[in-house]
């Protein structure tokens, strides 16, 4: 598969992923999710979802489990959306990328901190 065909398939998944689930899903679990990126496997047969959510570790689970519970509700309406030879079959993983990020960020903020204390 070429470089061009998988970037344009993982851009029509994302659109269409974030589309069923902000507009067409009832499931009140997974309200307020990002998708962050889809990786997309290279015969098409299976996609990646990564999504974040802002909460604690009870809210992420039970987002988690709404996923699951959508994911082949998913994967048929992609399957009507997408008209390629293969549907790829979805699985949602949570993104902890926006976490270490805001993470570092607050280690960084902590020593600017200490630096000046120490310089004034």
């Amino acid at each position: 598969m070429s470089k061009k065909y998988e970037r344009r398939i993982t851009d029509l998944v994302r659109t269409h992923v974030c589309a069923l689930l902000e507009r067409e899903i009832n499931d009140p679990r997974v309200a307020g999710i990002t998708i962050t990126d889809v990786a997309l496997s290279q015969d098409t047969r299976h996609a990646k979802v990564f999504y974040s959510v802002i909460g604690d570790a009870e809210r992420k689970a039970e987002v988690q489990r709404g996923l699951e519970s959508a994911a082949g509700w998913v994967s048929r309406e992609l399957g009507k959306r997408l008209h390629t030879r293969n549907t790829p079959h979805i699985w949602f993983e949570f993104d902890e990328s926006l976490e270490r990020g805001d993470r570092m960020s607050q280690l960084f903020d902590e020593i600017r901190v200490q630096n000046e204390a120490r310089k004034g």
